[in-house]
């Protein structure tokens, strides 16, 4: 892989998500090697990927180079490879482009979409993990708004005009709220020969309520700036199957869409290679102790969406968003530096910050330990919060640019086929 020779020791990172760039920049010209590996060549700001899906944003306002990160690392390096095992024997990495040795290795893959065993869903549904699917959504949006317009049948013209999202967490709730604002306000403007009633939004959740990680005061405000927005919220309703066009469900709601998002749930993406007692069996994710080390091996990490460390607070795992991923990359930097120098370490302790969702224009929810609010200060405090989070200054910027002129026109000025998708 043409890794320099070194006497400082190897810390190779699998994944460049939130957990594995944010362990990256604390070794940052440190006395360590870092050699980060991913299949992609930048970092994905997840939470907005339901923006580009929405045609609210270009990809590249949310995405950044890899490479940018640590171009000021000396002793770090990136290779763009695909990981096929692991193997500890040797404390080697096996990859697409060849192998790597280390002396501490973190494993940051995060996670993918969950589909249940179900593989006809999984065949005709579109998932929203990365750029790529996002741009796909977007694109099978806007074509499906094209074909209706050309439809022979109003039955055939109801299957294109009707989207339907499965899964009523953060994800589900905030692309149905983006798609609902492009029925209210894109619609009507660009397709004059569209009716914007005949288009709908179903947004099926499988629990009593939207939400329901967070507050049950959030989970009802957000319910109803849903339904304020025309979106149509079925509760208690899980997807049995769908073959690309008809919608069954456990209850007598049956529909004929083209368009199916799934965001219903993830799990882990585990790498080949360390002991299977490791996994946690349904989660797919390792068990680690309070030090985020791997059970069973003392030089192999995980952290972020992958690492399930259970403590009093916690039982099943820290939640699979963005802060425990961010705080144990943190952690974990800190940690191996104690390693190296021969100090002890320091036990994980996660600070919950809330949580937070956006349904639309001046209407997103809040969840802080004190208080729990929602509409406008909320929707607010979600843009400050999003947009500081952002890598890179210049994404911060476009983003910025875009919101705001999305918010005085109220216009999505994304709406792009660039790359048609093909069923």
């Amino acid at each position: 892989m043409n890794i320099p020779e070194s006497n400082l020791p190897r810390v190779v990172v699998i994944g460049g998500g939130f957990a594995g760039i944010n362990l990256v920049k604390t070794l940052a010209n440190r006395n360590v090697q870092v050699v980060l590996i991913d299949k992609h060549n930048y970092h994905t700001f997840q939470p907005l990927l339901y923006q580009v899906s929405s045609s609210g944003l270009e990809p590249d306002s949310i995405a950044y180079p890899l490479r940018k990160i640590i171009k000021k690392h000396k002793t770090s390096f990136f290779r763009l490879a695909e990981v096929k095992q692991i193997v500890p024997e040797r404390n080697e990495v096996e990859t697409s482009i060849g192998n790597v040795s280390y002396d501490y290795l973190v494993i940051a893959t995060g996670t993918r979409t969950n589909f249940f065993g179900n593989k006809t869903i999984e065949s005709h549904s579109m998932p929203m993990k990365t750029v790529p699917q996002a741009l796909n959504i977007r694109s099978l949006i806007l074509q499906n708004f094209e074909k209706a317009t050309i439809a022979n049948s109003e039955k055939e013209r109801e299957a294109f005009l009707n989207f339907v999202i499965v899964g009523g967490g953060p994800t589900g709730v905030e692309l149905a709220g983006a798609i609902a604002e492009l029925k209210n306000h894109i619609l009507p403007r660009d397709y004059h020969d569209l009716n914007p009633s005949d288009m709908n939004i179903h947004l099926l959740e499988g629990a009593d309520r939207v939400l329901p990680p967070m507050s049950k005061h959030a989970s009802k405000k957000a319910e109803r700036f849903l339904k304020e927005l025309g979106v149509r919220v079925h509760c208690n309703t899980f997807v049995e199957n769908y073959d690309g066009l008809n919608v069954t469900t456990n209850s007598d709601l049956e529909m004929q869409s083209q368009t199916l998002i799934w965001a219903a749930g993830v799990t882990g993406s585990p790498v080949n290679g360390l002991k299977a007692d490791t996994l946690v069996e349904r989660a797919n994710r390792y068990r680690v102790n309070r030090y985020n080390q791997v059970e069973g091996y003392d030089n192999v990490f995980a952290i972020g969406d992958i690492a399930l460390m259970t403590t009093k607070a916690y039982p099943k795992g820290h939640p699979q968003v963005a802060q425990p991923a961010i705080q144990q990359g943190k952690l974990l930097g800190q940690n191996i530096l104690r390693l190296v120098r021969n100090k002890p370490l320091k036990s994980f302790t996660y600070y919950d910050k809330g949580s937070m969702a956006t349904i639309g224009r001046n209407k997103a929810v809040v969840d802080l330990k004190r208080y729990k609010f929602g509409g406008f200060f909320a929707w607010f405090v979600w843009m400050f919060v999003h947009l500081m989070s952002l890598v890179g200054f210049r994404n911060r910027v476009v983003v910025l640019f875009n919101w705001t002129y999305n918010y005085i026109n109220f216009d999505k000025a994304a709406r792009l086929i660039i790359r048609p998708f093909k069923k």
